[in-house]
C-alpha cells in the first residue's frame, strides 16, 4: 500500500496516528495519555502548575514559503517554553492543536511534529494530547503547555522596585534581521551573519533553565520574555510594577550579525533590534538585596550572555537615558496594529 501524499489522503485518525508514533514514551505521571476523550497526569508534589498557551497562524507569525516545517513546530513548542522560563516554571507537559489544510503533504506533518517533538524531549515535556481539525485556510499551530514551580518560586512581571538593575539574557535583534533576509531572499551581508540571523528566527533557543535558577534562587524581582521584542518587553514590565525603567542604550546588546544587517538595509540597529520579535530572551530585574543570589546564577549559567542595561526608578515609562538626554522607548509589536 502507497503511503497517503497530503492530508485529504491521510485522514484524521491516519495523522493522529503519525502523530502518536513519533513521540516518546509517557512517563508514569501521565495516567491517560493521547487516544482517550482527554489526557490525565498526575500532579508534581508541593508545587503550582503553570499554564501557557501561543498558537501560530500562518500568514501572521511564519510564511511557510521559507519557513521548513521543522521549524514551524519548533517555533511554535519554543513560544510555549519561553512563556514558562519567564515564570521560572519546569516545563512538564504540552497539549497539541492543529488546524490542516487538506493540501498540505504529509511529509510536511511529519517534519512540523518532528520539529516540536526534538525540542519537546530535549526540555522532558510530554505531548499528551490536543486536537486536529481541517482548515479551509491557514495552517494553525497551537500549543498548550503545564509547567510546575513552587510557591513562591513564581516569577511575575510586579515587582520590580526603585534601585534595582534592569537585566538581559542573550542577544537581540538576530531573529527580526534572519525573518527579513529570509522574506527577501537575498542576505545582502556575509554568509556567517545570515546564518546565524536565520538561524535565530527558524530556531530560536527558549532560555529555560535560566528562567527555571531565577525562581527556584528567587534571585529575581519581575522578569518577562521578549516574544514581542525588547522595546514592547521594557514598556510592559515598567508598567506592570507601576515604576519607570532607565535604560542605557549603549548597554543593549545587539547582535553584531543584525547590525550588520540592518545597516546594510539602510536602517539604525537600535531601534530595529528593540521594536524586532521573537527573541526568546528573558528580560528581569534584579534588587539589591538579591543581588548574591543572582551572582549564583550566574555562575551555574555561564553559557548565556547576561548584560545589565539599566535601573528601576520611581515614575512611569520605560526611557532611554544618553547623558541629560531622556527619549521615550518606542513600542514593540502589537497584533491588530
Amino acid at each position: 500500500m502507497s503511503t497517503p501524499s497530503n492530508l485529504a489522503a491521510l485522514g484524521e485518525r491516519g495523522a493522529i496516528d503519525l502523530i502518536r508514533r513519533r513521540l516518546p514514551a509517557a512517563p508514569p505521571w501521565i495516567v491517560v495519555g493521547i487516544g482517550d476523550d482527554a489526557a490525565v497526569a498526575e500532579p508534581a508534589r508541593n508545587t503550582l502548575d503553570v499554564f501557557t498557551t501561543d498558537a501560530l497562524v500562518e500568514g501572521v507569525h511564519f510564511d511557510r514559503r521559507f519557513t521548513p516545517p521543522s521549524a514551524i513546530g519548533h517555533r511554535a513548542m519554543a513560544a510555549n517554553l519561553s512563556d514558562l522560563a519567564a515564570m521560572g516554571a519546569t516545563p512538564r507537559l504540552a497539549l497539541l492543536s492543529l488546524a490542516l489544510p487538506e493540501t498540505l503533504p504529509v511529509s510536511d506533518l511529519e517534519s512540523l511534529v518532528d520539529g516540536l517533538v526534538a525540542l519537546a524531549t530535549h526540555h522532558g515535556v510530554h505531548l499528551v494530547g490536543g486536537n486536529i481539525t481541517r482548515s479551509p485556510g491557514p495552517l494553525v499551530v497551537d500549543i498548550t503547555a503545564v509547567g510546575s514551580v513552587r510557591r513562591r518560586h513564581a516569577l511575575t512581571r510586579p515587582g520590580a522596585r526603585p534601585g534595582d538593575d534592569v537585566w538581559v539574557s542573550g542577544t537581540i535583534g538576530a531573529a527580526a534581521a534572519g525573518l527579513a533576509m529570509l522574506a527577501a531572499g537575498d542576505a545582502g551581508v556575509a554568509a556567517e551573519d545570515a546564518d546565524v540571523c536565520a538561524g535565530a528566527y527558524l530556531a530560536p533557543v527558549p532560555r529555560v533553565r535560566l528562567g527555571g535558577l531565577l525562581g527556584r534562587n528567587r534571585a529575581a524581582s519581575s522578569c518577562m520574555d521578549l516574544s514581542d521584542g525588547l522595546a514592547d518587553g521594557l514598556s510592559q514590565l515598567a508598567a506592570a510594577s507601576d515604576v519607570a525603567f532607565e535604560i542605557d542604550p549603549d548597554a543593549i546588546p545587539v547582535s553584531p550579525p543584525a547590525a550588520v544587517w540592518f545597516r546594510h538595509a539602510g536602517a539604525d540597529p537600535l531601534p530595529s533590534a528593540m521594536a524586532g520579535g521573537d527573541d526568546y530572551e528573558l528580560l528581569f530585574t534584579v534588587s539589591r538585596r538579591r543581588r548574591s543570589r543572582f551572582e549564583a546564577v550566574r555562575k551555574l549559567t555561564r553559557d548565556v550572555p547576561l548584560a545589565k542595561i539599566g535601573r528601576v526608578v520611581a515614575g512611569s515609562g520605560a526611557w532611554l537615558v544618553r547623558g541629560e538626554a531622556r527619549t521615550p522607548v518606542a513600542g514593540g509589536y502589537e497584533h491588530f496594529r
